[in-house]
Order: C-alpha cells, then sequence, then structure tokens
C-alpha cells in the first residue's frame, strides 16, 4: 500500500485542496440549505465558490492548522483537514486576529465585485452561526478552549486508505499530549457520527437550523484527552 504523507497546505496545493473540499460538499445537507441553487440569478457559481474557497484556505494557512494527505511521490491531494486552535474563553481578540478578521472580509468583497453574488442565503448562514454560538456555549465547557475540527474530507477514491486515519490523528495526537478537548460538527448524523466516534469523539448536542420551516440538523460532537472509540 503506498505511503500516505500528511502535511501542511502550500500554496501549490490549493487548487487540488479546493477541488477535493468542492467535490465533498456537492451534496451536502448543509451546503444544499445554505445555497440557492434554485434561484437563477443568485445561482450557485463553482469558480466563484472555487476563488472563495482558496481565499479561506490562505486564511487557515495562516491562522488555523491547514492539513493535506498525498501519496508520497504524488501531488494529487487526497485528503483535506482545518483545524482552528483553541482560544482561552476569557482571553481577548488580538490585534492580529482583528486584522485577519478583516482581511477576510475585504478579500470576500473584493471576490463579490468581481465576481458578483454566488447564491448565497446570508440569512441561513447566520441563522447557522447563533444555532453554533448556542450549542458551543453549552457544550464547551473547558475554559482552555478546544482544537475546532472545521473540514475534515477524503476524495471518494482514497477513501478505505487510512487517510482520514492520519489527517485527525495528526492533531487529536497533539491535543492528547496537551490535555486538550476537541470538536466538530457534523451535517450527516449517518454514517459520519459513527466514522468520528471511532476516533473517540462523542454525541454532544444537535443544532438546528430552521428557516421558517426549511431546516438541517447538524450534530456536534466532542472529544476528550485519550478519548476511546465510542458507540454513537
Amino acid at each position: 500500500m503506498p505511503t500516505i504523507n500528511v502535511a501542511a497546505l502550500a500554496e501549490a496545493d490549493i487548487p487540488g485542496a479546493v477541488k477535493a473540499i468542492q467535490e465533498a460538499f456537492a451534496d451536502d445537507p448543509y451546503n444544499n440549505w445554505v445555497f440557492d441553487k434554485s434561484n437563477p440569478c443568485t445561482q450557485f457559481n463553482a469558480q466563484r465558490n472555487a476563488a472563495s474557497l482558496g481565499i479561506r484556505c490562505r486564511w487557515g494557512m495562516r491562522n488555523g492548522i491547514f492539513h493535506v494527505a498525498k501519496e508520497e511521490g504524488s501531488d494529487q491531494v487526497l485528503g483535506v483537514a482545518c483545524w482552528l486552535r483553541p482560544q482561552k474563553a476569557d482571553k481577548p481578540q488580538s490585534w492580529n486576529d482583528w486584522l485577519e478578521d478583516w482581511k477576510l472580509w475585504l478579500n470576500q468583497v473584493s471576490m463579490n465585485l468581481y465576481y458578483g453574488r454566488g447564491g448565497l442565503i446570508v440569512k441561513r448562514y447566520y441563522i447557522w452561526k447563533e444555532a453554533q454560538a448556542q450549542a458551543q456555549s453549552s457544550v464547551w465547557t473547558d475554559p482552555r478552549g478546544y482544537y475546532f475540527l472545521n473540514i475534515m474530507v477524503v476524495v471518494p477514491e482514497a477513501q478505505g486508505k487510512g487517510v482520514g486515519r492520519q489527517m485527525m490523528k495528526a492533531v487529536t495526537d497533539q491535543a492528547d499530549a496537551e490535555g486538550m478537548n476537541c470538536y466538530l460538527e457534523s451535517s450527516r448524523d449517518k454514517p459520519n457520527m459513527q466514522i468520528y466516534g471511532r476516533f473517540g469523539f462523542r454525541f454532544a448536542k444537535e443544532l438546528e437550523c430552521d428557516d421558517h420551516g426549511t431546516a438541517i440538523k447538524l450534530f456536534a460532537m466532542v472529544r476528550e484527552p485519550n478519548a476511546s472509540p465510542q458507540d454513537n
């Protein structure tokens, strides 16, 4: 079996990472809920979405833990994982974080001016953010913060080869060594919660995002340090 290497995302990896993310989220429940694919005036634009993901990849390279998995000797991106580092509950936002937030916003505005609207239903995005904030306020009981798994995808042809396990362990091993908790949100209960349960994540809370009857559910999961596999 070829050797799988997990390394920090580099600029040259971004097109492959974007492609992998788009493939993984093509029929994702959250993606389908937050993007209006039925309105021709604001139809989802794959090129615009790729540009947006590229901006977020670069932000993640600077501010998060952004990994890609590739076979040894190959440049093809087989998997992508992005984690946000723990933030202490009582720690004020740093100047660097403030500047990075503004830089991300300005880049997104520039992209919107160039490409136009891309189908995002902004109201639903904020419905999700509110539900997320409520979930985290009740689930995040450790004042030291949590490693937050923001993205984890493996391209279809690489699934079952241990790619996801290696990307997961790259950060959960670090969290275990530091005695820190991890957190994620899944847009599917089956089979995702069972898969994440193998890495020690347990179901913690259900997030319901409801836009006047058009709703989706997300599933918050938490992993304690050195957690055993869970049966979710």
